[in-house]
């Protein structure tokens, strides 16, 4: 009886059970269908399985059980849409494993996940799940593996993660997590894998990551971390990868780094980090990829990096990197890719670098690299890309790179590599990318290039390559790009360039190219740009241009094209910027032009052009520059013209258009030029030009019009030139002339304007040209005149002006050129070199010591005694009142007499004349001497900045002593001696010696070498000797320029920014050797300051950018040497037509013939090609864009191949 029982008793237990686990695993499969109710997918076909009519241990998909209850959860990729929300986190306590990854689940998740106790694994990444993570995931502690990367999580890590001490792997990476990583993470020592990548964390890294001593992989990267890379980072020596790169660490690299002996992947780059790169990471022999690149690290590359055997990716770019290339590098052979671009390494390409078989990448470009390419380059086979542009790479590219079969991407550009383009380049058949512009290569374009049928950008600009064209090039159909500018290139473009279909920028320009454009060109209708100027094309424009209508610039420019404009460049809809000047176009411009609403730049002057200005033009309202001067057009100008609102540049002159200014104009408010000059124009200046604020050159010179100059135009404080010459005004010069205190030029020559000057004149300070002769004007010279400090040119002849001229204009030191001649002046001439050879004639009283002038009368016995009593009458009463007054300040005086001598004495002390081998104090009295306290008959000049004297010594000889304004270096004397001490030491056969210093109580100057030829300004004024100055010397001068500043921005320590460059601040010594001067007065900048200042430099020499930035970079002094080098050139300063190459981004819109002295023979072939490449130099120092301009260390090196 007891066995039945037995039985039945085990029978009954495993059937109460069964029943109790079939309850609980339906309980849990409903659960989860009221969850997947939930989906907006309920349909999905991968669970379908999931029904109540099936069983969910053995049926369901993504499930598994285990002991009849669920024990994972795998729906990975499934397609699942919905939420956390309602999952039924009670309902299966016995989980452990959960996948819901790769699914568009969204939404928060919910605090419930914490009753997920059993939790050994849980995924949730590649979804949209948002909000933050719940402290409540603390409670997970069983949990091996959390992931929920790529969501859009925010807000911070809870510190409660720190509780799941199981926990081995936590990725978290690509969400939008913030705010500080955790401490408590050094919590989880069983950690194996910790990813935070890209987040938006900031601060430290905790050094509390120290104690995760089973860590293998820490990547952190792509975040805001801070502060420097904790030591404890070394004790994690377990660690097989390191990435902390794309963050804001600062700091050494820490030499504890060196402990990490299994590690594979190290990569720091995109930070802050400084100092050198520590020899131990030589020991480092497991790594594989090194980066280091985009940091501020310096010093030289360490040569132990030659024992990392199996490396593969070393990149240190975008550093300060110093010093040659290690020849050890060469022992990397497992190398693929080899990045050291943008450093400061210099010295020769290694030839062990033949070494690197494997090598598939590798860039050495932007360093200061010198010598030849090394043959042995040409071993590696492997070769996909190489780059070795901006360096100082000379002699011939070897013929070997034709060994590099898989090479896609090759650029030796902008360095001085000379001869032929090898025609074994013809043999890389996988090249895209072909960069050799900016070097000296010579001879003709290879035919063999045509082989490279997978090319996608050749660029060839900038070299000496001659020869046509080859048909050749037409193979290339897979071409973007082709770049062939700036070379010596003949012959006609060839017609099968039309086979280029893919071609989007066609550049051409600045060769010698002969013959028509060919019609084919037409069928390039991906093309964006076409730039053909500066050639010897001829014949008409083709009609077929108007096919292509994706263009948005043309540039046709400085050409023989004749004919008629074609009506179907209207089509080029897209066109911004249509340049057709210098030609030999005739016929109307097309209204069809009317079309173009997107285009900014129109130039189309020095044609033949006829007709009227079209009306269409005002339907451009885009428009910002419109060049139409010397044509034939006639006409009114049209007030539509007034519709372009957006027009900055207006130049209309040189034409025969009548009629009146349109008043429309003056509702241009932004325009800065507008020049009407040498037209028919009749009436009067509009008074609504007063609207016009903007404007700084106004040009209505050679016309008929007449009337008064608008009160109104004293609203265009802007100005700084205004020409309002050869017309019929009227009227007296208006006083608001006085405020254009910008105005550099005023121009009022030959009109009918009576009546006083206005010595308002007077306040505008940095007019540099004055010319109001032939006019009626009466009276007196007004002596404020004599404050135009900066005034060079003066013209007042042919007028009705009497009286004396002013004495005070011997302070004029500026002037150069002065014309007072048909007035009625009378008594003596002033004492100034300009009046030595100024016209003077026409005038009945002038007197002085000059050829053809009597010489001033002494006053007589009787008026002297007569003038004496009149002073007695005067001072006798104002004498008695000073009196008194003084005894009041006499006991004033005497209870400070004490103080202020204590105060000079100790300024005596300190303040004696500095100069080396010399003794200071007698040196000083010599000079005081010599100069007799500085009497005015000894000065030689005088500038913004002081006073310049010509002091003979016995000790030096003859120098040049400066004397400083006052106020100048009293508000920081201590800087201002700290700088001039600097100075001294300064030494270049192109810049003036600063032999020493002064800071004394009574006198403040500087002593320089004396230059026999004074002034560079004073020699191209002189008829004489501007005449001496041939092509050759002018050459050597602007050569000298270049050296002299490329040695004070770049071998200066600090660098020296000049900020007053002009032909004033450059003499020249007995050899017309150019020595810069006035440098002393230069303020010393580190590299990285940002020296704010008041505007300084000479007018017509200034950068724009100074203007509104007042920050002073070595950018300014590369404008103010283009002006410089295209004044030498032409003899004079380019005034206003330095407006005109800046505004249209290039000098070689501008026949040769007009930037040269007339007054010098025509050079010959070979010192015309070198003036031109000036002129092309000079114009790239003028673009509007600083970052855009050359360095004056480039320019130096490029005159210096010369």
């Amino acid at each position: 009886m007891m066995v039945p029982t037995i039985f039945f008793f085990l029978q009954f237990s495993t059937l109460l059970y069964l029943s109790t686990v079939s309850f609980a695993s339906t309980e849990e499969a409903t659960a989860l269908l009221k969850w997947k109710a939930t989906f907006r997918n309920q349909n999905n076909s991968l669970l379908a399985s999931w029904t109540l009519s099936t069983d969910a241990c053995r049926d369901w998909y993504g499930i598994i059980c285990f002991n009849g209850r669920i024990n994972r959860l795998n729906i990975t990729n499934v397609g699942v849409t919905g939420t956390l929300y309602d999952f039924p986190f009670s309902s299966l306590p016995f989980l452990e494993y959960v996948d819901l990854s790769m699914n568009q689940l969204f939404g928060t998740i919910p605090p419930e996940l914490g009753k997920l106790t059993n939790l050994v694994h849980l995924n949730l990444s590649i979804n949209q799940i948002s909000g933050s993570i719940p402290p409540q995931t603390g409670s997970l502690t069983k949990l091996e593996t959390l992931s929920i990367f790529d969501n859009h999580l925010n807000g911070s890590i809870p510190v409660e993660v720190g509780k799941m001490k199981s926990l081995e792997v936590l990725t978290l990476e690509s969400n939008n997590l913030f705010g500080p990583i955790p401490t408590t993470l050094g919590d989880l020592t069983k950690l194996k894998v910790l990813y935070l990548y890209s987040n938006q964390f900031s601060g430290p890294i905790p050094s509390e990551l120290g104690n995760l001593k089973d860590l293998t992989d820490l990547e952190l990267s792509h975040n805001h971390l801070s502060g420097s890379i904790p030591t404890v980072v070394g004790d994690l020596t377990k660690l097989k990868s390191l990435y902390l790169h794309s963050n804001q660490l600062a700091g050494p690299i820490p030499s504890e780094l060196r402990n990490l002996k299994n590690l594979n992947d190290l990569a720091l780059s995109h930070n802050q980090l400084s100092g050198s790169i520590p020899t131990v990471v030589g020991d480092l022999t497991e790594l594989k990829i090194l980066y280091l690149h985009s940091n501020q690290l310096s010093g030289l590359i360490p040569s132990e990096l030659g024992n990392l055997k199996k490396l593969t990716d070393l990149a240190l770019s975008d550093n300060q990197l110093s010093g040659s290339i290690p020849i050890a590098v060469g022992d990397l052979t497992e190398l693929k890719s080899l990045n050291l671009y943008s450093n400061q390494l210099s010295g020769l390409i290694p030839s062990e670098l033949g070494n690197l078989k494997k090598l598939t990448d590798l860039s050495l470009s932007d360093n200061q690299l010198s010598g030849s390419i090394p043959i042995a380059v040409g071993d590696l086979t492997e070769l996909k890309s190489l780059y070795f542009y901006s360096n100082q790479l000379s002699g011939l590219i070897p013929s070997e790179l034709g060994n590099l079969k898989k090479l896609t991407d090759l650029s030796l550009s902008d360095n001085q590599l000379s001869g032929s383009i090898p025609i074994a380049v013809g043999d890389l058949t996988e090249l895209k990318s072909l960069y050799f512009y900016s070097n000296q290569l010579s001879g003709p374009i290879p035919s063999e290039l045509g082989n490279l049928k997978d090319l996608t950008a050749l660029e060839l600009s900038d070299n000496q390559l001659s020869g046509s064209i080859p048909i050749a090039v037409g193979d290339l159909t897979e071409l973007k790009s082709l770049y062939l500018y700036y070379n010596q290139l003949s012959g006609p473009i060839p017609s099968e360039l039309g086979n280029l279909k893919d071609l989007t920028d066609l550049e051409l320009s600045d060769n010698h190219l002969s013959g028509s454009i060919p019609t084919v060109v037409g069928d390039l209708t991906k093309l964006k740009i076409l730039y053909l100027h500066s050639n010897h094309l001829a014949g008409p424009i083709p009609s077929e241009l108007g096919n292509l209508k994706n263009l948005t610039d043309m540039d046709l420019s400085g050409n023989q094209f004749s004919g008629s404009i074609p009506i179907t460049l209207s089509y080029l809809t897209k066109l911004k910027g249509l340049y057709l000047q210098f030609n030999q176009l005739f016929g109307p411009i097309p209204s069809e032009l009317g079309n173009l609403k997107n285009l900014t730049i129109l130039v189309l002057h020095a044609n033949q052009l006829s007709g009227s200005i079209p009306i269409t033009l005002g339907d451009l309202t885009e428009l910002k520059i419109l060049y139409l001067s010397s044509n034939q057009l006639s006409g009114p100008i049209p007030s539509d013209l007034g519709k372009c609102k957006k027009l900055i540049d207006l130049r209309l002159g040189r034409n025969n258009i009548s009629g009146s200014i349109p008043p429309e104009i003056g509702k241009v408010q932004g325009l800065q030029g507008l020049f009407l000059s040498s037209n028919h124009l009749i009436g009067q200046i509009p008074k609504e030009f007063g609207k016009l604020t903007s404007l700084v050159d106004l040009f209505l010179r050679n016309n008929n019009i007449s009337g008064n100059i608008p009160e109104e135009l004293g609203s265009l404080t802007k100005l700084e030139s205004l020409d309002l010459s050869n017309n019929r005004l009227n009227g007296s010069i208006p006083m608001c002339v006085g405020d254009f205190v910008h105005l550099f030029q005023l121009n009022l020559s030959n009109n009918k304007f009576s009546q006083k000057i206005p010595k308002d004149i007077g306040r505008i300070t940095h007019l540099s040209v004055l010319d109001l002769s032939h006019n009626l004007l009466d009276g007196e010279i007004p002596i404020q005149l004599a404050s135009l400090l900066d005034l060079s040119n003066l013209n007042l002849s042919h007028n009705g002006l009497s009286g004396h001229i002013p004495e005070e204009f011997e302070s004029l030191t500026s002037l150069q050129d002065v014309v007072l001649s048909y007035n009625e002046l009378e008594g003596p001439i002033p004492n100034n070199k300009a009046f030595t050879n100024a016209s003077l004639k026409g005038n009945k009283g002038l007197c002085g010591n000059l050829t053809g002038f009597l010489p001033c009368e002494k006053p007589s016995s009787h008026s002297i005694a007569k003038r004496r009593k009149l002073i007695l009458i005067i001072l006798l009463p104002v004498m008695g009142a000073l009196v008194l007054l003084c005894v009041f300040l006499g006991v004033l005086f005497m209870c400070d007499k004490k103080r202020r001598a204590k105060d000079v004495e100790r300024r005596n002390d300190d303040g004696w004349l500095s100069i080396s081998m010399l003794d200071g104090k007698a040196l000083y009295r010599d000079i005081l001497n010599a100069t007799e306290e500085f009497d005015a008959t000894f000065c030689i000049g005088q500038g913004g900045h002081g006073s310049v004297y010509k002091v003979n010594l016995p000790s030096l000889g003859t120098i040049a002593v400066k004397r400083l304004h006052s106020s100048f270096e009293n508000t920081h004397p201590k800087s201002f001696m700290n700088e001039v001490r600097a100075l001294t030491g300064i030494k270049h056969r192109n810049i003036v010696n600063l032999y020493g210093y002064c800071s004394h109580v009574q006198h403040s100057f500087l002593v320089y070498e004396y230059m026999d030829r004074g002034s560079l300004s004073f020699v191209l004024s002189n008829e004489v000797e501007s005449k001496k100055l041939d092509w050759l010397k002018r050459v050597n001068i602007i050569k000298g320029v270049a050296f002299a500043l490329s040695y004070m921005h770049q071998d200066c320590s600090p660098p020296i920014v000049h900020r007053d460059i002009s032909s004033s601040n450059v003499l020249l010594d007995s050899e017309y050797e150019a020595r810069v001067s006035d440098f002393g007065i230069a303020k010393l900048l580190k590299p990285d300051s940002s020296n704010c200042t008041a505007l300084a430099g000479t007018y017509g020499y200034v950068a724009p950018e100074l203007a509104y930035t007042m920050k002073v970079t070595p950018m300014c002094d590369v404008y103010s040497f283009g002006v410089l080098a295209l004044e030498i050139i032409k003899g004079k300063h380019l005034g206003e037509y330095i407006t005109v190459l800046a505004n249209s981004s290039t000098i070689d819109r501008v026949q040769f013939s007009d930037l040269l002295d007339e007054r010098l023979p025509y050079p010959e072939d070979e010192v015309k090609e070198v003036l031109d490449f000036i002129i092309k130099i000079a114009s790239s120092c003028l673009v509007e864009t600083p970052k855009s301009r050359p360095t004056m260390q480039f320019i130096s090196h490029k005159l210096s191949t010369m």
